[in-house]
């Protein structure tokens, strides 16, 4: 009945082009969002009485059907019945997970059926339609008649046509069999990675295609906006904008293309950054070209150095009107890669200021997709920057990301490196392959031009590193499309950035630690001790770590069905390398006996809600000691990101951020350690601790720096207190013994007796509000088999401005890893250790899932979304009620 509904809804509408409104761009020429403030600030009056100057979408009145490969040769033969209402952009999947249809733990292999989408248009006169990703394998009709095929997903695509009252769009999505199925030349090696190997000769994302990777969810559909150019007088077609610092100005520079072509006689047209106004130029009928300078502009930065500051753009257009449209947004900034004295380094470089990268490598929104909505990206992008991320990897496993996702990593102040869309393959080296990706790279690169957040291009991910790891020499594994064509076209298109041939590359061999860029796994999949962090000698981690990372108990419960971590719907979300005998939740496993003394399958069976803690709190402790280490004087390393982001599914996957949007304990590790003014410590061994002192602002920072040692958690054996100023852009080491002025015994090195403590704190306090501004803890010994009664208080309060809750803790000992859990809100700071008699305040946001995510079944799961496009949440109503924990406590403490 459900498919009869839709076929029925779909007869009933038609769209006239004549009469849509523009919707906020996803992937198109540079329209600016809804939210930007520029677009806010336009008047009006103006923008009711001018016809819309940016293309229409064609959103709406869309409908797909699904069919087996090759039944039906044209939209003729096509039957009546079973026709889905299709969202556009969109996939199959997300249309069948709107229709309740869509199983994603067994999702059918859309990539090997043939599927139609349609739509019915009414106009009259030229037209031209965009197609800014079909994927993948596409054949575009008008009334019955082929127009185009579309050979890549990645490729936007126009189309002229001519109206005359109604017409009917058709796109057929076609199998990927025979594509697979085609001789090409033999490849030099075979990843395991991705199935089945023959993706190689196909331009689509691995997502779906890599077991134990993530849900095979493939990508078959428009999963980008369809538009139809404008016919009012001034409707743009293409907007290239760029920017630059020439010495402390910054120049915006513009070329517009309009569909119709204009007066340039009568026709005044200027540009404003800002205050800053300049007349622009007609180079032809259709095009207007033109600079603005901003003198001494401010800089764009990663937020950790700097505020990310962004300039309003708006053109003006004067003829027998004055239209005043807003363009969006641009920033200024200069990014360079600094190699090191011996050329083997990797440190960017933001306006001339070194820049530790850290952060994590990007998957999606919502795999079903391939998108997801400001919503989700905003919420995603604001945990990041809380965690004190500054770069996300999209890579070459993924996908190319909207304008919107750029444009947030702007607004953020988050950089993006950027792999293209390449990866793990020996891809061909014919001159059709060639050139699908000549133009998707081109078009990629000019259609982010306008993008201050990205900073590093990368030709593919871990392709050098597959053909040496199959044995194959230098000079066997090189292909000329990472050596040649993606340098030149980055040279040509962005000559601003850097580029990167592979991800990992430089040294011996491309994944060596000690040169360029490595993927780091020491400590994670090759289970190496956390000494190995040093003796590693990283450069820049493009990727790193990785762990099976769990998720609260509020995730397991209500996403995944089940708490035990052997039950087949646990074991489904836990990533794995295909052949490998072992999945991710042994590496998690192996270091929660080499860290924490205890035996993790006896744990699991005898007391699963313990194993669920210390599995949590022991990924948060590796990532804190990994990111300390990398952040500490006279490391060599220039950044870390961690392998992955965010979970495609509900489980212990990778991601630091459940597939909910609730953040993990891996993502509360990395914030206490990965904060613009820090402090953090190393464990020296007979040489003691090590204070570490990070101020990566750009003002002087004056302060007080307290390190105390306690013993039962409680009773103070020594401390010492001094004050300090930390210089902009700085970093100080200060011995712990030198701060104390005698002997102690901080690592428990020497073992001249029995241990006299148990936790050394660092604290660095703000020398005007007394405020504590970071601290950090070592323990000597980090068995978690004594447990004791913390004297614990929880109290519940409002916030001080009365609009939501807060948790105010604190203890009568040291409290290890405490961990708050209530399943209506989210902690902002959670899994942190908490010194005695220290009173702490910790916010409560109301959490509400962000779906649809990858398991939401119906549209009945979907949550309401407001009208400003956040979903509801209602911070003032029920009070939170809950539990805190900590792992050395003997019992749980229930609030609310």
């Amino acid at each position: 009945m459900r498919a009869l509904r839709a076929a029925r809804f779909f007869w009933e509408l038609t769209v006239d082009v004549s009469t849509l409104d523009p919707a906020a761009d996803e992937g198109g020429a540079g329209r600016p969002r809804a939210a930007d403030a520029s677009a806010q600030a336009h008047d009006a009056s103006t923008a009711l009485a001018s016809p819309s100057l940016w293309p229409q979408r064609l959103d709406t009145g869309w409908a797909c059907l699904s069919t087996p490969p090759n039944a039906y040769a044209s939209p003729l033969d096509l039957p009546e019945q079973g026709w889905l209402a299709a969202p556009v952009p969109g996939t199959v999947a997300s249309a069948r997970r709107a229709a309740g249809l869509l199983d994603v733990d067994h999702p059918p292999p859309l990539a090997f059926d043939d599927h139609w989408y349609r739509l019915t248009l009414i106009g009259t006169g030229r037209r031209r339609l965009r197609f800014h990703g079909l994927a993948t394998l596409a054949q575009v009709w008008l009334d019955d008649v082929k127009r185009l095929d579309c050979a890549s997903m990645f490729i936007t695509h126009d189309l002229d046509i001519e109206l005359n009252g109604r017409a009917t769009l058709v796109l057929c999505f076609r199998s990927l069999t025979p594509a697979l199925a085609a001789k090409r030349s033999r490849a030099r090696w075979r990843p395991r990675l991705v199935s089945p190997p023959t993706l190689r000769n196909v331009r689509t994302t691995l997502l779906g295609h890599m077991p134990g990777w993530c849900p095979s969810i493939q990508a078959v559909g428009p999963w980008r906006p369809i538009e139809m150019l404008g016919d009012a007088p001034h409707a743009f077609d293409t907007i290239d904008l760029t920017s630059r610092l020439e010495h402390d100005d910054g120049v915006v520079s513009l070329t517009l293309r309009f569909v119709h072509p204009h007066d340039v006689a009568t026709c005044r047209a200027t540009l404003a950054c800002g205050n800053h106004v300049s007349c622009l130029q007609w180079h032809d009928a259709y095009t207007l070209t033109g600079d603005v300078r901003v003198p001494h502009a401010k800089r764009w930065w990663p937020h950790t150095h700097g505020e990310p500051s962004l300039y309003p753009l708006t053109l003006q257009l004067a003829d027998v009107n004055v239209i005043c449209q807003p363009l969006g947004s641009i920033g200024f900034r200069r990014i360079e890669v600094d190699r090191g004295a011996d050329a083997a380094g990797f440190t960017l470089r933001v306006n001339d200021v070194p820049v530790f990268c850290r952060g994590a490598c990007w998957t999606s929104a919502d795999l079903v997709t391939l998108a997801g909505t400001e919503t989700q990206l905003r919420h995603t992008f604001e945990l990041a920057r809380a965690a004190g991320m500054n770069m996300l990897r999209v890579g070459g496993t993924m996908l190319y990301e909207s304008n919107l996702f750029y444009g947030l990593a702007d607004e953020y102040g988050l950089l993006i490196w950027q792999d293209f869309a390449l990866a793990n393959f020996d891809y061909p080296n014919d001159a059709a392959f060639s050139a699908l990706i000549e133009r998707e790279a081109s078009q990629f690169l000019s259609r982010t031009r306008r993008f201050a957040s990205l900073a590093v291009l990368c030709g593919g991910s871990e392709v050098d590193q597959q053909a040496a790891m199959f044995g194959l020499p230098a000079g066997r594994r090189e292909q000329p499309l990472f050596t040649e064509l993606l340098p030149a076209l980055v040279a040509r298109e962005r000559e601003d950035l850097p580029y990167v041939s592979n991800s990992p590359s430089g040294g011996a061999w491309p994944f060596s630690t000690n040169e360029g860029v490595t993927h780091y796994y020491g400590v994670g999949a090759y289970q190496r001790p956390l000494a190995d962090v040093r003796r590693a000698q990283v450069r820049f981690a493009a990727e790193c770590l990785a762990f099976a990372n769990v998720p609260d108990d509020a995730t397991l419960h209500d996403a995944l069905g089940t708490v035990h971590a052997h039950d087949p719907r646990w074991k489904a979300a836990v990533p794995r390398d295909a052949g490998a005998g072992w999945d991710f939740d042994d590496v998690r496993d192996h270091y929660l006996q080499a860290l924490y003394g205890v035996e993790p399958a006896r744990l699991r069976y005898e007391d699963t809600a313990r194993y669920l803690d210390l599995s949590r709190a022991v990924v948060a402790e590796l990532i804190g000691d990994v990111f300390a280490e990398w952040r500490r004087a006279g490391s060599p390393c220039g950044g870390g990101l961690v392998w992955q982001l965010q979970d495609l599914r509900a489980g212990a996957g990778w991601g630091m951020i459940d597939a909910t949007g609730r953040p993990k304990s891996a993502l509360h590790g990395f914030a206490q350690t990965l904060q613009p003014l820090q402090v953090t410590l190393t464990d020296e061994g007979l040489n003691g601790l090590d204070i570490h002192l990070i101020n990566e602002r750009a003002q002087t920072f004056s302060g007080e720096l307290e390190l105390v040692c306690l013993r039962d958690g409680s009773v103070k054996v020594t401390s010492a207190r001094r004050a300090l100023t930390l210089a902009p852009r700085s970093l100080q080491r200060i011995s712990a013994a030198a701060l104390l002025g005698q002997f102690f015994d901080l690592t428990h090195a020497y073992r001249f007796g029995p241990r006299a403590h148990d936790v050394t704190i660092a604290t660095l306090y703000d020398a005007a509000s007394g405020e504590i501004v970071s601290e950090a803890f070592h323990l000597p010994e980090r068995s978690v088999h004594a447990r004791n009664e913390l004297g614990m208080t929880v109290q519940v309060e409002r916030r001080g401005d009365g609009n939501g809750w807060q948790l105010a803790i604190e203890t009568k000992r040291f409290a290890r890893f405490v961990h708050i859990i209530d399943p209506h809100y989210r902690a902002a700071r959670d899994w942190f250790h908490l010194a005695p008699n220290r009173r702490c305040i910790v916010p409560l946001h109301a959490f509400e899932p962000l779906l649809p995510t990858a398991f939401a079944a119906s549209p009945q799961e979907v949550v309401a979304p407001a009208s400003n496009g956040a979903f509801k949440v209602d911070e003032t109503s029920a009070a939170p009620q809950g539990e805190v924990r900590a792992i050395n406590a003997l019992s749980a403490i229930f609030y609310g």
